[in-house]
């Protein structure tokens, strides 16, 4: 098993906290493993076996018909007053899961950890119940320092696994793929996206035009990196003969947001200090179901790859992650936490003199003395400019 540290840590810390664990991300980034990884820890501080109630409920051998049933499956292994600790794997399954998390979460001994591949699955009903009674733990495939840990082939440059990273992607699924048949990676990524669409999406949005979900999330990853809007879409795939409407286009964005496949980084205006409600951009959760989904067109961006990198990176560090707005220049991300703010802006190289001082330009215009960084893909020291320090991107990415 990859060891998924931050992701463990966090469980750690919040382990017999009066506190729902909830585990939310893609299908295949780990979620379950996670799960295991803490069990074996559990095992590993003297919890009893007797004391650890496991149940993915993607396996056919639960089958729950309701809430109430799962409800009592569980309440019957709870035999005494020791602290027990509950996972629920995939608990979008279940009718009415809401209602078994919160009779669960009652009991003074239980310790509840839950997974869920949809947003929704902390919408509506359950975010009602659980209001302030939950920590969500946002889980993100494999870091670049994680995928580079799980390869024993030292003799290949990082560089080199960089590259390698752009394309494949960070799903732990590939790792076994890529050391044993790289040929039949596509295969797994189709397999995932297959799932997400049919389960995650088609099934529970009562969509059937499976031709035309494709055309849209093929246009969103055709266009990570730059603003659009859900008209551009429509009028762009009505154009090419795949008629569809707004309305349409912005059911479907919803859709490919709740189960993950995309992430949206709204617009800040770094002057006025307030978000802007129009032109969005997307990024893909994973740049190697990119690949498999654009082909070989997908090597034809690089410079958009890796600023969906750098931003996939910002989110697993815990920052609100928007795109700044000055004037007519825009900064490639406005990253906020408790701490304050942080800019950054992306380019595969500068070493030209003119795109240098174009990358440099709008983070000069900020107006404030919040920290800003230039990531690139250049091999240079870092530089620091009036301020702005130029950082190689392997190296911020492998940073502690």
């Amino acid at each position: 098993m990859i060891e998924r540290n931050e992701y463990l840590d966090l469980l750690k810390r919040f382990k017999n906290k009066d506190l729902i664990k909830v585990v939310t991300g893609i299908r295949r980034c780990g979620k379950s493993t996670l799960f295991d990884l803490f069990i074996n820890y559990l095992k590993e501080i003297k919890i009893e076996d007797s004391q650890i109630i496991n149940i993915n409920l993607e396996d056919p051998k639960y089958d729950f018909k309701d809430y109430k049933d799962l409800y009592d499956y569980v309440n019957e292994k709870i035999i005494d007053n020791r602290e027990y600790y509950v996972f629920l794997d995939e608990v979008q399954n279940v009718p009415k899961f809401q209602k078994a998390v919160d009779g669960l979460y009652i009991k003074k001994n239980v310790d509840l950890y839950i997974t869920g591949s949809n947003a929704y699955i902390l919408s509506g009903e359950l975010a009602t119940l659980l209001s302030g009674r939950y920590i969500e733990i946002k889980m993100l495939p494999l870091s670049f320092k994680e995928y580079l840990s799980v390869f024993s082939d030292k003799s290949v440059s990082v560089d080199r696994m960089f590259l390698n990273y752009m394309r494949n992607g960070g799903m732990p699924g590939n790792i076994g793929i890529l050391e044993t048949n790289p040929n039949d990676l596509d295969k797994y990524l189709d397999g995932i996206f297959s799932t997400v669409v049919y389960k995650d999406i088609m099934s529970r949005n009562n969509i059937n035009d499976k031709i035309l979900l494709e055309n849209v999330i093929k246009f969103i990853y055709d266009s990570i990196g730059s603003p659009i809007s859900t008209k551009k879409i429509s009028d762009t795939l009505t154009s090419k003969g795949v008629p569809t409407s707004n309305h349409t286009v912005e059911n479907y964005i919803t859709a490919f947001l709740e189960s993950f496949l995309i992430y949206k980084a709204e617009r800040f205006d770094v002057k006025g200090k307030n978000l802007l409600v129009r032109d969005y951009k997307y990024y893909s959760v994973d740049t190697g179901l990119r690949s498999y989904l654009l082909g070989k067109k997908s090597d034809s961006d690089m410079g958009h790859i890796l600023e969906n990198i750098v931003y996939l990176e910002l989110l697993r560090r815990g920052y609100k992650v928007y795109v700044g707005k000055i004037d007519d220049l825009e900064v490639d991300f406005v990253a906020m936490n408790r701490e304050g703010i942080k800019y950054y802006q992306v380019a595969l190289s500068t070493r030209d003199e003119k795109v240098l001082e174009r990358e440099l330009k709008s983070l000069q215009k900020t107006g404030d003395h919040y920290p800003k960084y230039l990531l690139t893909l250049d091999m240079d020291l870092d530089s620091d400019y009036n301020g702005i320090v130029k950082k190689n991107v392997v190296d911020w990415l492998l940073d502690k």
